[in-house]
């Protein structure tokens, strides 16, 4: 058996940055991945899902391009060549990652499944059969999640999709349903919609994205119509039938009734599981939730001393960025002897459904549960320049802001770009920097940037 200072499970984004800092810092590293290296958001994630969401875009603008004063008369969605884009985006991506692991000094890097033999000793089984055993004064589980399926009548003896299997696709469905209207469902539909197919969404819930406020779920919903994906709420399927046709037929049951759908493809969005199963963790005084998420503290230690666990396998916000921000404050801590923790951290999220919805902080719905004394700043983006000069009119800027303190609490931003405007609000949140600042502070004409000035107009006295 041979000894190592460090021992991480995963290649992700937590873990390879994680792996590379404390090789640097003279710690013998050994680094684990069973799949690919870059996990979940270069392999089959934000990667893959973006690329495609750029060439659905592009579909979509020519099909309005007459709003512009172009005629386009025709155009074709070569599905090949969109898929071929995106594997070739996700190559070069995987790459770097891997030369910046080659280069490194220090790190032992396993191709294999690792399986805890106890709270020291992790036993790897290579791709090739060897089986390893390495012992760890510290280790780092970074294995994240994958796509969970619920137990239905039928659905095994279907072949159906997950966010996974669905970017290996060689064609475009004749009609996709999607189960469950989560921001991988709410992508999915509207990118296959634009790329020709068929869509109709399931949704259990009374309205789509539950966790937004009203006039979120109003927005994306009414959209949705717009590009004619069919959504139901309140809505769940039952059951599944292979046709002789090679169709599939979905039992669903809604309001009072049961319905029949026929459609060619299955999507299962209904949620993601931790890697936990094949870990071994129940060798280990490592302690999950009853999904299976390790249970960590706010500096994302394990019940075991000197393990840790980071990104979605320890549950919470599943983002890119909330996992390299773990490796942020685990390294912090180990290397640098600084007390940072997860408590309190902001968390922006982004979903690239077009257009773009960008949040940060608390919502509206939020604000009311909590007996906060709070303002609500709205525009329309049909009132913003930049907007109105793009033809991008659907969405609106919203901003929560403390009454008293007039600092910003929370925002959601539905437009073109709204990421990227959400994120100027987020560092107003970091910085200390009040809703009148940004009301009075020169933007550059006509960004829609522009626009946090008329926002907060709103709210003059």
């Amino acid at each position: 058996m041979e000894s190592y200072d460090a021992i991480v499970i995963g290649a992700g984004q937590a873990g390879i940055p994680l792996a590379k800092k404390l090789s640097e810092a003279g710690w013998k590293t050994a680094l684990i991945e069973k799949r690919e290296i870059g996990g979940t958001c270069i392999n089959d994630g934000c990667t893959p899902t973006k690329s495609m969401v750029a060439s659905a875009r592009m579909a979509y603008l020519a099909s309005r391009s007459h709003d512009l004063g172009i005629e386009i008369s025709d155009y074709k969605i070569n599905f090949e060549a969109i898929m071929a884009r995106k594997d070739a985006i996700v190559d070069q991506f995987r790459g770097g990652a891997v030369k910046g692991i080659e280069a490194a000094e220090n790190i032992l890097f396993i191709y294999g499944e690792a399986e805890f033999i106890d709270n020291n000793t992790v036993q790897v089984t290579g791709r090739d059969g060897q089986i390893l055993n390495l012992h760890g004064e510290h280790i780092f589980i970074n294995t994240g999640t994958s796509p969970s399926t619920p137990d239905m009548e039928g659905l095994k003896d279907i072949n159906y999709l997950t966010s996974t299997s669905i970017l290996a696709l060689k064609e475009v469905p004749r009609h996709l349903l999607i189960v469950g209207g989560g921001y991988i469902g709410l992508e999915f539909a509207q990118m296959f919609r634009r790329f020709g197919a068929e869509v109709t969404l399931l949704e259990r819930g009374d309205r789509l994205m539950p966790h937004e406020d009203d006039d979120v779920c109003v927005v994306i919903s009414a959209l949705f119509e717009e590009e004619g994906i069919k959504v139901l709420v309140n809505t769940k399927a039952v059951k599944f039938e292979n046709e002789g046709t090679g169709d599939i037929q979905v039992t669903v049951e809604g309001p009072g009734e049961q319905t029949h759908y026929t459609c060619s493809h299955v999507l299962m969005a209904s949620g993601r599981k931790p890697q936990t199963k094949q870990l071994g963790v129940e060798k280990t005084g490592i302690k999950c939730d009853d999904k299976g998420f390790i249970q960590v503290n706010e500096k994302l230690e394990t019940s075991v001393k000197n393990i840790y666990a980071l990104g979605d396998v320890k549950g919470g916000p599943a983002f890119t960025h909330i996992s390299y921000n773990d490796y942020v404050v685990v390294t912090g801590n180990l290397l640098n002897h600084k007390n940072l923790s997860t408590k309190g951290r902001i968390v922006p999220y982004c979903m690239f459904t077009d257009p773009q919805v960008g949040r940060v902080g608390i919502t509206e719905m939020e604000a009311k549960e909590q007996g906060l004394d709070y303002l609500v700043a709205k525009i329309p983006m049909k009132n913003v320049a930049r907007a109105i000069e793009t033809a991008e009119l659907r969405g609106f800027m919203k901003a929560i802001v403390d009454k008293k303190s007039k600092q910003v609490l929370g925002a959601t931003i539905i437009g073109e770009e709204g990421g990227e405007v959400m994120s100027i609000l987020q560092m107003a949140m970091m910085g200390g920097i009040t809703y009148e600042q940004i009301r009075y502070t020169i933007f550059a004409h006509p960004l829609y940037a522009e626009s946090l000035n008329n926002l907060f107009m709103a709210l003059d006295d």
